[in-house]
């Protein structure tokens, strides 16, 4: 049955691709059929050219008969996340500034998802700038988490990862500032990868040199990530700080025995309020780590200091960026985006220079931990799934959420060390949500990131587990 094709594993989908047990043009009817039946429900893919993308499917199918080469993702349907510019397709980034704009090129990102042959189907939901981990805007409205759809699916990568879950994309990509490619695959029991700051080269940027920020993918297994990162990674003139090592190094083998490395174990990062929902999900996980070999302890870094140096440089960030939204459209600017912003007019040089200097002590005492133990395991989100008409989360384990930041500790803490990081499915909430595990590597270690998550996932095998809305 076509339609199950779409649950496949993207690696797998390749193969049957490159064979031609399956042409493009099957493989995309079935995925816009499912679009088509499950999209009105929760709102992931908010732009959709689906002849555009029929048509890309049979030329693929023709490249392929006539010999030609087919690229890693050949054939295979793919949905930008709606702040990544795409050629002569709306990019709304959310907002109402942007509802109709068209950009005349593409991102880097696009680029290269295209010539290794995916095929864009359309864009998938964010909230305004990408700001906020719930995926809501004043254009298209809110994501809705398939797994409960009154929930959220998380943010700000959150249309991305719904469409995963749903079967309505193979392959996916986001970006990460304080959790966005982490936070809605945990929500939605998929797989989010932040990369380490330059790993996927970002072009075009405000701020070329902001490292917080970064482009990574997801999917539905570690292989499907790993196979994206072979196409995504790797040097451009274009994004100064781009990582010269090539993809092609994602390509190895992902088995690995993880018999006595040392993971470190963190319940809350440092004192962090976490739902007793979500600690209970994660303990499974950690008898997944020892099964694997892992010898785990309970451990962590001095993390505290990472909350001045995050929300500074990202509110510096966003007063850079969108500062000037602020004095001419202030009225279409939603209140968290407004505060942001304002909050980066209050800052001094003063005031930026520390966060730097406390960036650079943050780094070195992580970096010294890390020497001790290859891996650090911690919760991604402090929060199950929550309701999808809440803007952010106020109170945790009684303790007050004052910013629509602070609920999100947990993933923007480890954002500020510039260490690779990654949610991998964990467990369930005893009412069904997902919950996933934050796994984070030593520097630039994203491959053996990758391995840990690859070992994990098949042992616990959680990532074949379906959202009640797709079965």
């Amino acid at each position: 049955m076509l339609d199950e094709l779409c649950f496949e594993p993207a690696t797998e989908l390749a193969a049957l691709l490159r064979s031609k047990a399956v042409s493009a043009e099957e493989l995309m009817r079935a995925h816009l059929g499912r679009i088509e039946r499950l999209n009105p429900k929760v709102n992931a893919i908010v732009t959709l050219d689906a002849e555009r993308a029929l048509e890309g499917a049979r030329a693929a199918d023709r490249a392929l008969a006539r010999g030609e080469t087919p690229g890693p993702l050949h054939g295979l349907p793919v949905a930008h996340k709606d702040l990544l510019p795409t050629k002569g397709m709306r990019t709304t980034f959310g907002s109402p500034i942007y509802r109709d704009f068209v950009p005349d090129t593409d991102a880097i990102l696009a680029e290269r998802y295209r010539s290794a042959g995916a095929i864009l189907i359309g864009k998938t939901n964010t909230p305004e700038f990408g700001a906020g981990s719930q995926t809501f805007n004043a254009v298209f409205g809110a994501t809705r988490n398939p797994w409960d759809l009154a929930r959220t699916c998380g943010g700000s990568s959150g249309g991305a990862a719904v469409a995963l879950a749903c079967g309505m994309l193979p392959i996916a990509d986001g970006s990460d500032l304080g959790g966005s490619l982490r936070n809605p695959a945990s929500f939605c029991n998929v797989v989010g990868l932040r990369p380490s700051p330059g790993r996927v080269p970002n072009w075009p940027a405000m701020n070329a040199f902001f490292p917080l920020s970064v482009l990574g993918p997801m999917g539905r297994t570690v292989q499907d990530v790993a196979l994206q990162m072979q196409v995504i990674a790797g040097p451009d003139a274009r994004a100064p700080l781009a990582d010269p090592e090539p993809g092609s190094c994602f390509a190895q083998p992902l088995a690995r025995d993880f018999t006595g490395v040392r993971v470190a174990w963190s319940h809350d990062l440092c004192g962090l309020p976490v739902d007793p929902a979500v600690t209970a999900a994660l303990e499974p996980g950690l008898r997944v780590l020892e099964a694997l070999g892992c010898r785990v302890e309970e451990a962590e870094p001095d993390l505290r200091i990472a909350d001045e140096v995050f929300q500074v440089l990202r509110a510096w960030h966003l007063e850079g960026s969108y500062g000037s939204l602020l004095d001419s459209r202030r009225d279409q600017l939603k209140d968290t985006v407004v505060w942001n912003i304002e909050a980066g007019r209050r800052l001094s040089g003063q005031d930026v220079a520390r966060a730097e200097i406390r960036r650079t002590e943050l780094y070195h005492r992580v970096r010294t931990f890390m020497e001790q133990y290859e891996f650090l395991a911690a919760p991604v989100a402090q929060v199950p799934p929550f309701d999808v008409d809440r803007p952010w989360v106020t109170e945790i384990d009684g303790q007050p959420m004052l910013t629509y930041l602070d609920w999100m500790k947990s993933c923007y803490r480890t954002s500020a060390t510039g260490l690779p990081a990654l949610s991998i499915p964990c467990g369930f909430t005893p009412d069904g949500l997902p919950v996933g595990l934050q796994l984070v590597a030593r520097s630039r270690d994203d491959f053996g990131l990758l391995q840990l998550a690859h070992a994990f996932q098949e042992h616990s095998g959680l990532w074949k587990r379906r959202a009640p809305l797709v079965d």
